[in-house]
């Protein structure tokens, strides 16, 4: 890391008067060695301002948007969230976020490096336990967390190098605005006065005497980065890519053995009576069977043997939620609960479309794990889990506990897809464990997952547009959703801050979330986007971008639709409304690099889509193959169909923390909604997935995934970093259908393409587990 030297303004903590927008609050708080508090999102993160330029009229998204509302709920309680620094010279940091592949991890550490003066390697990132004292400040969603915390991080690390410095100064008796600091050194002079001391040396002393105080320190401006903006590696990539990394299922607790459940046929069916319990706990290395409300619990020596057990079980099902319910009947459910279109064309021409959403499995590629140690009047808890608190407090509820007997320790997930907002399955690990009175190591199985775990709902999405000559007078849209399960701390947080949110009337959560985060990027006169939802118990989540994919890819054809009625270049028309003129640079910026209008044989085309959200932007410009022999290339235990040959991602994402790890994120987006463009869904029959494998569900494989996918990370905009962690899924998926549109001169109306195909040989609905494999090695090619 190139050197970085620089001088404090004050030669102690400052008292906080008047902390101005680069001096922050943080603590100064008693421990053995130097720790620092930031005084999280109060001080911070602005929660009462919106970040927006607002445009005029303005939709509530642009006023004042979910990462905003997240802010705003976390603000009352300004938690102590510290920075340590070590006898050993290193730093640490347990950040009250989840973990799960985005590389969050990451940059937190490159805060504390860069205001501590520290090299990377020197800081260490852990994830906290569940801290009911946070109240609202633990939730990682929304793509809110760099969002929250990157100026409370910044500013604890800012004041723990001031007071290292202060500390350096007494001992040696100069003045701190002598010294500098570079590579966890403090530094005074040069030649033979020269002082040189290590931060492991001062930390102790640095503590001495502190009692809780609050103090400010200056951050550092942009000019002055050396770690922020750059380019990192990934702090884990080592361990990940050599298989030492620790993910839920790695972690490994004394006495906690296998256990896994037999699932009812259907969606929420309940267990009536097992006819041969006794006999299934004879078979070898099993040791306990424990029946639940919605399946029973087997434990023993092996997961193998858990799988023989369950499969053996005779089980009496009640019925299910959705007996019955199919991809025909929601959808019928939908249309008939669309709210309909307020402005009638007089006088003018109009579009109407209509769109479905197939469901679609938030499944993470590491399967559903907890593990559970519950004894008489204390439980611990170790998952993946992205809302720890209401974790803990809904486990001390079903246990009988207080919430204090209840720990709970957030591991680190092999992915989430909004799937770890949930606590499903550490809330079954510990009922598991209650009943049988032994710790159990829960997993549930890939076939558990598709079926029985969460799916983002199935939706559809009426567009009308109205329009005289060039200009478009009206856009509404409505969108009827399957109802989604918000009951995992954002509902929590709409109620708590429901009086000061700028949206009228009684809203839902799911419509109060759906305004917060919707928005037209388009200058179209009159427009409104409003939700209704079907109240269908299936068990749905917020999948990634929540209703944005669908919601954009429905308004993305619809803009490429006008185009065409107006004999317009969709770029140009494009470009002609935008409202944002961050978009308009992003939009320019893919139009020329990826060749916009370019000579391409018949039945190959290119599409293009905006997006912004979270305050960022994007555009994404793809080229899709739907030629003939291309649709109908054979690939071995897979989806075909059109190939993406060429996808150019560019984001403005305010402040880029790490461009690598940005582009990262950005190509893991357009995977997502390439994959729910063309191949990856649920098919519900008789009230359950048919889906029961990755091999069934078709999420974005190597043969399909362009040979040619380039990220552009646009040239800083802005002092803070945007959320950029679901940005580029919506536009991603929007991009590719106006692609298709324009290759096959035909609207898709239902995603993805290939969902009325059928690819597959549906497992059995029982038992619910398949039997596992015993032909590993003639797979392994």
């Amino acid at each position: 890391m190139a050197e970085q030297s620089r001088s404090p303004q004050h030669d102690e903590p400052s008292t906080p008067s008047a902390p101005g927008r680069r001096r922050v609050l943080a603590y100064l708080l008693a421990a053995p060695t130097l720790a620092v508090g930031a005084r999280f999102a109060l001080d911070a993160a602005d929660p009462a301002e919106a970040e927006a330029a607002v445009p005029s009229p303005p939709q509530p998204e642009e006023l004042f948007d979910l990462g905003d509302m997240q802010n705003l709920a976390a603000a009352p309680a300004s938690g102590l969230i510290t920075v340590r620094v070590h006898e050993d010279g290193t730093a640490s940091f347990a950040v009250p976020r989840a973990e799960v592949g985005q590389g969050m991890t990451t940059a937190v550490a490159m805060m504390i490096a860069e205001e501590l003066d520290l090299p990377l390697d020197a800081v260490r990132v852990s994830l906290a336990d569940a801290r009911p004292e946070l109240l609202m400040n633990q939730l990682t969603g929304g793509s809110n967390s760099m969002r929250s915390i990157y100026r409370p991080v910044r500013t604890a690390a800012a004041l723990a190098r001031q007071q290292l410095i202060a500390t350096a100064a007494r001992q040696w008796g100069v003045a701190a605005s002598e010294l500098t600091t570079h590579e966890g050194l403090v530094s005074y002079g040069s030649g033979s006065s020269a002082k040189r001391a290590a931060y492991g040396s001062l930390a102790k002393a640095a503590a001495s005497g502190q009692s809780l105080r609050v103090a400010a320190a200056p951050l550092k401006e942009r000019s002055e980065f050396k770690v922020l903006g750059t380019p990192q590696n990934r702090i884990d990539a080592l361990e990940a890519v050599t298989g030492r990394k620790k993910f839920g299922m790695d972690h490994e607790v004394p006495d906690a053995k296998p256990a896994m459940v037999r699932r009812p046929p259907t969606l929420g069916g309940t267990v009536r009576t097992v006819r041969n319990a006794d006999t299934v706990r004879r078979m070898p290395g099993i040791t306990d069977v424990a029946e639940l409300k919605h399946g029973v619990a087997v434990r023993g020596e092996t997961f193998g043997q858990c799988i023989d057990a369950l499969r053996e079980l005779d089980v009496d099902w009640g019925p299910g939620d959705v007996d019955g319910e199919s991809d025909d009947s929601v959808e019928r459910k939908l249309k008939a609960a669309t709210p309909p279109m307020i402005v009638p064309p007089v006088l003018t021409k109009k579009l109407d479309a209509e769109f479905t959403f197939a469901f679609a499995s938030n499944s993470p590629l590491e399967p559903d794990n907890a593990i559970a140690d519950v004894r008489e009047g204390r439980a611990e808890i170790w998952s993946s889990l992205k809302v720890p608190i209401v974790a803990q407090r809904d486990i001390a509820e079903r246990l009988g506990l207080p919430q204090s007997a209840v720990t709970v320790h957030v591991v680190e997930g092999g992915g989430s897809f909004g799937r770890h907002l949930f606590h499903d399955v550490a809330a079954e690990a510990a009922e598991i464990s209650q009943k049988m009175g032994k710790p159990v190591k829960l997993s549930w199985s890939r076939t558990d997952s598709f079926r029985h775990g969460r799916a983002h709902p199935m939706s559809v999405s009426r567009v009308r547009a109205t329009y005289t000559g060039k200009e478009v007078l009206s856009y509404e849209q409505r969108h009827a959703s399957s109802q989604t399960d918000f009951g995992h701390g954002l509902g929590e947080m709409i109620t708590s801050t429901a009086a000061k949110l700028p949206v009228a009337g009684n809203l839902t959560f799911a419509e109060t979330i759906f305004t917060l985060t919707q928005t037209t990027p388009y200058d179209f006169g009159v427009t409104t986007q409003l939700l209704s939802e079907v109240p269908l118990k299936f068990a749905t989540g917020s999948m990634r971008n929540i209703y944005s994919p669908n919601v954009a890819c429905a308004r993305e054809l619809m803009v490429d639709q006008l185009a065409r009625k107006m004999d317009r270049d969709p770029v140009e028309f494009r470009r002609s409304f935008l409202k944002d003129e961050r978009l308009h640079a992003v939009l320019d910026k893919a139009a020329e690099e990826g060749e916009w209008g370019r000579s391409l044989p018949d039945g190959v085309a290119q599409g293009i889509a905006l997006h912004t959200e979270y305050r960022g932007a994007v555009a994404i410009l793809v080229e899709i193959d739907c030629r003939p022999e291309t649709v109908g290339r054979e690939v071995k235990d897979g989806v075909t169909g059109p190939r993406v040959t060429k996808a150019l991602i560019v984001v403005d994402a305010g402040f880029a923390i790490n461009p690598r790890g940005l582009g990262a994120q950005m190509m893991g987006c357009f995977n997502d909604g390439l994959a729910m463009a063309l191949t990856s869904s649920l098919h519900i029959e008789d009230g359950l997935p048919l889906e029961g494998s990755w091999d069934n569900y078709f999420y974005t494989r190597q043969w399909n995934t362009p040979p040619e996918l380039r990220v552009i990370v646009m040239p800083n905009t802005g002092e803070k970093p945007s959320g950029a962690g679901e940005l580029g899924v919506a536009p991603a998926f929007a991009a590719v259908a106006c692609a298709y549109a324009r290759a096959t001169g035909t609207l898709p109306t239902r995603f993805p393409i290939n969902h009325a195909e059928l690819a597959f040989e549906p497992l059995p609905r029982e038992p619910s587990t398949p039997q596992s494999p015993t032909d590993g090695l003639d797979r392994a090619y």
